[in-house]
């Protein structure tokens, strides 16, 4: 049996070849005898075969003996809120989230939405699927479980209401799942909604939604500008990753909107602890301050963010690859609160979104993350580090190697996925020196890759 969807943090894979009914009612099964769940949240996508998938896991389930509670078509973040909020002993979502649309996959969460990955679980699920099952005693109960209400419920806890002022946003679901939960918040909020790309459709007529790719910003940011919108969001498929865009239909790197959210949170609850990955911090770390905070570096990717919060007891967690984590959302990583925290900012501030992010893109200039292919990444980092950490001020190895001097400093990783090398750079207030110091370390790295 084709295991080849089985990852690192979860499950991908094209349909039928890599994942199909027959893998994921096994996969049910082994769900249930790994972790014990008696009682576990399933949800699904918008893609066309997610129905289908969804079925044959929950009767997987089932036949182990666990009781599936359906929520439906929804967002992954639902599943992680239904787990924690009702105290299931488990969820699973299926989605292939901003993959091509003939792949599907699963993310999967024990008790309180705690992340199951490679290092603790997933693999031993992987491998217990080749074993052969027999059914429980007691075959698992099936009943679908309404849990919208209660989670637009939540997300409305995170603002104050009577600061909102009429203003008109554009969302871009890219006809993903989150357009449903757009027009559930809608009928509570003063805003106006332009909705570009709305309609969940597994067919995704306008491509796959992942506003990460240029080719796919022009439509949100192009609707900024005609209706004059306050400012513009773009989800993924399965909406836990959002993206902004400022009154100029600019698009926003993540970085920022990491600082900017840090800093409304902190404002809020008069302090506390926020963790932030490695690749981009001085803004991060000069806003937290300010607010009053403590930043705290984990290692990219949200099982080390997520570890890291509840080690800690964060309020927040943000990664500039625009995966941000709330305490109170049983640490786990949501596209919905993000936007309602910054449309709240800008109530509240009177400022346009242009100007809270410009004065921290002229403190602190960043190069964006750039990615180059590496034959032998380890020994191109192992060379740039012996070059650059002569002089340096710090060097620090929690997420790839990260250099820092007084005006300038980089981070380079390794690609858990793929043969890349990922670079930032950011600089203190100097942007001609963040950018000659880019170009540098990339001719530097293409020397070391062709000896």
């Amino acid at each position: 049996m084709d295991l080849s969807c089985f990852k690192a943090y979860d499950l991908r894979g094209r349909v039928p070849d890599q994942l199909n009914p027959t893998l994921a009612e096994k996969i049910g099964r082994a769900y249930v005898a790994i972790t014990g769940a008696k009682k576990v949240i399933v949800g699904y996508d918008i893609r066309l075969s997610s129905p289908e998938i969804t079925e044959a896991l929950s009767s997987g389930l089932m036949a182990a003996g666990a009781d599936v509670y359906d929520i439906g078509l929804c967002g992954t973040e639902q599943v992680y809120f239904a787990t924690s909020h009702y105290g299931m002993d488990g969820g699973i979502m299926v989605t292939a989230s901003h993959n091509p649309k003939d792949h599907n996959g699963m993310k999967m969460v024990g008790p309180e939405s705690r992340p199951i990955s490679s290092d603790n679980g997933l693999n031993d699920i992987r491998d217990r699927v080749l074993e052969p099952f027999a059914n429980a005693p007691e075959q698992g109960r099936y009943e679908t479980l309404e849990v919208m209400s209660a989670y637009v419920d939540h997300l409305l806890g995170y603002i104050d209401a009577g600061s909102l002022k009429p203003m008109t946003i554009v969302c871009n679901a890219g006809n993903g799942g989150a357009g449903l939960v757009i027009d559930e918040l809608e009928q509570h909020l003063p805003f106006e909604f332009v909705k570009v790309h709305h309609q969940p459709d597994g067919h995704f007529p306008n491509g796959v939604p992942n506003p990460i790719l240029p080719e796919n910003r022009t439509a949100t940011a192009d609707a900024v500008i005609e209706h004059g919108a306050a400012m513009g969001i773009a989800w993924d498929g399965d909406y836990d990753r959002c993206f902004f865009f400022d009154e100029n239909g600019r698009f926003i790197e993540g970085y920022y909107v990491v600082g900017l959210l840090a800093d409304q949170f902190l404002r809020k609850t008069g302090g506390g602890k926020v963790i932030h990955d490695p690749r981009l911090t001085w803004n991060t770390l000069d806003l937290v301050k300010a607010a009053g905070g403590k930043a705290i570096e984990s290692k990219t990717g949200h099982a080390f963010i997520k570890q890291r919060m509840r080690d800690e007891d964060a309020v927040y967690g943000g990664e500039m690859s625009a995966h941000h984590y709330f305490r109170d959302f049983a640490y786990c990583d949501s596209g919905m609160i993000p936007w309602l925290l910054i449309a709240e900012r800008l109530c509240q501030s009177g400022q346009t979104l242009s100007s809270l992010i410009d004065a921290r893109i002229e403190a602190y200039p960043a190069s964006g993350e750039i990615n180059r292919t590496i034959n032998d990444p380890p020994k191109v980092i192992a060379a740039i580090e012996a070059k650059y950490s002569v002089g340096a001020k710090s060097v620090s190895f929690v997420d790839g190697l990260s250099v820092e001097f007084d005006n300038w400093r980089f981070n380079l990783r390794m690609s858990n996925t793929e043969p890349v090398v990922r670079l930032n750079v950011e600089s203190r207030a100097d942007k001609a020196l963040m950018e000659a110091k880019t170009e540098e370390l990339l001719q530097e790295m293409d020397r070391l890759n062709k000896n």
